[in-house]
């Protein structure tokens, strides 16, 4: 009797939870145009979990280039970092470290104390930060994404969607490709340790493969947002909510074959537009403590005394965009290059400079993608796949249409117009890109299909 009351005990309470699996979403792009092969789910609001370090990463890249804190700059570890739970480095309150190091902890580890010291020296807070880090993925057009802490641990209202975080990814590619070669290491020396890399199994197992960032909670599930780049083809494939970290490593490597078979073989680049620079601007009256001059400039500009504090306001903003038309580029990024060399004398990875031969193109932004028909995003393009007697034909064919071809058609508004000369069958609410590869793949099948754009 005892042992059936256990047994049913067992099933009331621990039965139910293997339906709290994390929600599953995946998003495969052609990291060279942006443009879509794969989506499920992808527009969908999830916990990022430690994919959320791509972001603090990328401003960390920022303030470097524009100037904020150098790779040299010794930052003190707050209490507040210091008490972060793992994954961590193991910094202690207190201590000083080179910036250098905590990009690398970041970047490899996945140290939720390192990701947090980076957010709090360049914005005084880790709330300061998080609303800095909100602001970017906005200006990238990462439009489903909040921000609320640096490190990625679950917190009411931290979340993104597996097509923010690919966006992010392609950002961190192409924006900052000097830094790239840190997401392809197996270790790395972070300053007080060598700490071995999160995906270094995946890196290890996955022909090509060379980053960019897991995550794991128990809210999101396993994450990846993985990279592989093979001949003049490069992929990035995003997984939220895998069972576990082998599961999650399988799926995203089958997404990634499914990259390199859709992907075409020749493809120009079209570099992303980089986000508008406003460093700290908008936080109103936080403090942000003076981290030190830049060791290298181009011509002398006002510093404050040391040891003071600046005050964050609105007119940092302006000021920084004039400084910033004064720093050469090509200069910056070569500091930047020899400054995160690891420090044992190795060659950078030949990823260093990623298609920098490659003729620049901006693209038009890449709008986010609804799941029935907007008038806002860019969502303006649609496929016509025949015109037809009666609207039930029409209907008919839309339908069997959509259950052929899901992968390109999820998420459009069947249509049926009516004119003087029969019912013309559309699906509506897509991108020029979708709409492009949507009617290639239904002619590919011989089924009658041409674009339709925003009348």
């Amino acid at each position: 009797m005892g042992l059936f009351i256990m047994a049913f005990l067992w099933l009331l309470v621990f039965a139910p939870l293997k339906g709290l699996a994390a929600p599953y979403a995946a998003m495969v792009i052609d990291a060279r145009t942006g443009e879509v092969l794969h989506s499920r789910n992808a527009d969908t609001r999830l916990h990022p979990a430690s994919l959320t370090k791509m972001m603090t990463l990328y401003i960390a890249f920022e303030a470097v280039r524009n100037g904020e804190i150098t790779l040299d700059t010794q930052v003190r570890i707050t209490k507040a970092a210091a008490a972060e739970p793992p994954s961590k480095l193991g910094l202690r309150s207190g201590q000083k470290i080179a910036f250098r190091y905590l990009i690398r902890a970041a970047a490899v580890k996945s140290a939720n104390d390192a990701a947090t010291a980076i957010g709090i020296a360049l914005s005084g807070s880790e709330a300061a930060f998080a609303r800095r880090m909100t602001r970017t993925a906005k200006a990238m057009g990462m439009s489903r994404t909040t921000f609320k802490n640096a490190h990625g641990l679950t917190e009411a209202g931290h979340l993104s969607t597996a097509r923010d975080m690919t966006e992010l990814g392609r950002h961190l590619l192409y924006d900052y490709p000097q830094y790239y070669n840190l997401f392809s290491r197996q270790s790395t020396h972070a300053g007080i340790k060598t700490v071995p890399n999160t995906n270094r199994r995946l890196l290890a197992a996955y022909r090509g493969a060379d980053g960019i960032k897991t995550g794991y909670t128990r809210a999101a599930g396993f994450n990846l947002v993985a990279s592989a780049k093979r001949k003049d083809e490069r992929i990035i494939a995003t997984v939220f909510g895998g069972k576990s970290g082998a599961s999650r490593n399988a799926r995203v490597a089958e997404l990634l074959d499914m990259g390199f078979r859709r992907a075409p073989s020749r493809a120009p680049i079209r570099k992303p537009a980089r986000p508008t620079y406003a460093g700290n601007a908008g936080l109103g009256t936080v403090q942000v403590a003076q981290v030190g001059p830049p060791k290298k400039s181009l011509r002398p500009v006002l510093r404050p005394v040391a040891g003071a504090t600046v005050q964050v306001a609105g007119s940092v903003a302006a000021t920084a965009e004039k400084d910033k038309s004064r720093i050469q580029d090509g200069i910056a990024a070569a500091i930047a290059a020899a400054d995160i060399a690891p420090s044992n004398g190795a060659a950078p990875s030949e990823d260093l400079v990623l298609a920098s031969a490659s003729p620049t193109i901006q693209p038009e932004p890449e709008p986010e993608v609804v799941t029935r028909l907007s008038t806002s995003g860019g969502h303006l393009w649609g496929v016509n796949v025949g015109r037809y007697t009666t609207r039930y034909e029409a209907e008919k064919i839309l339908l069997k249409t959509a259950l052929s071809e899901m992968t390109t058609l999820e998420g459009t508004l069947r249509k049926v117009n009516q004119n003087s000369r029969g019912f013309d069958a559309t699906f509506q609410g897509m991108t020029r890109e979708q709409a492009d590869l949507a009617c290639r793949r239904l002619q590919a099948r011989n089924v009658t299909c041409f674009m339709i754009g925003p009348s």
